[in-house]
């Protein structure tokens, strides 16, 4: 079964739906890890963001891999490599290519085949899985979310200003929502929680409420049927 989470950058996604895999028993799938894992590999490669048919053919001949918290690309660890802001950028820019989201749809379903997921990004309840268990579209106050994500990069030992990530910030949104595939929108039967002033534990709670109930009522209509 499904779950998945989605949501602006900035909102808690990562952290709430690594939690809550956890606690539920399902397995952690961060589908922005994979736009960033291949973004670093186009930058490796020398290639620029806007030159998409080297973008396409970087992306069909790249081997990508995500179990929880490691993420290999042709097999090299690159889990701490991808967290940059010239990363999330590019991530943020090839993501707005049709034919690299087909295949990074088509990645992330044949993972979460192997069975219970908790599925973070911005498109899974939307494209991805749309006949996912349980929506949940997770968003912030702007000022929220840019100093979530100051404190984010400062932790990891990155010099940048407030005012910066939140220009970043504005950007992103911007393209992520105004992209032709697969837009940053909640899905219509989507459970929206504003995250501003919330602790982790209040949201948790909330998204293991409904989740249980939408197993509850699964398993209910499963034995009325036997």
């Amino acid at each position: 079964m499904i779950v998945t989470i989605d949501g602006p950058s900035g909102a808690g996604k990562s952290t709430t739906a690594r939690r809550l895999a956890r606690e539920i028993g399902y397995r952690f799938l961060d589908t922005g890890a994979m736009y960033r894992a291949l973004a670093w590999a186009v930058l490796q490669s020398g290639t620029t963001v806007d030159d998409l048919p080297n973008v396409i053919a970087i992306a069909r001949r790249t081997r990508l891999e995500i179990d929880q918290e490691l993420i290999t690309v042709n097999g090299q660890d690159i889990s701490a490599l991808v967290r940059s802001p010239e990363v999330s950028s590019a991530s943020s820019a090839i993501a707005q290519v049709p034919e690299v989201r087909q295949l990074m749809v088509q990645a992330q379903r044949r993972i979460a085949a192997r069975g219970d997921y908790v599925c973070e990004g911005r498109d899974q309840g939307t494209v991805v899985f749309p006949d996912a268990i349980c929506k949940f579209f997770l968003t912030a106050s702007p000022v929220c979310r840019a100093r979530r994500r100051e404190d984010e990069l400062r932790k990891r030992g990155l010099d940048i200003t407030f005012e910066e990530v939140l220009g970043q910030q504005a950007v992103r949104d911007h393209r992520d929502s105004t992209r032709q595939a697969g837009p940053l929108v909640p899905a219509d039967d989507a459970i929206l929680i504003d995250t501003t002033g919330l602790s982790l534990e209040m949201v948790l709670d909330r998204m293991k409420r409904e989740v249980l109930a939408k197993v509850e009522t699964l398993l209910e209509q499963g034995r009325q049927s036997d």
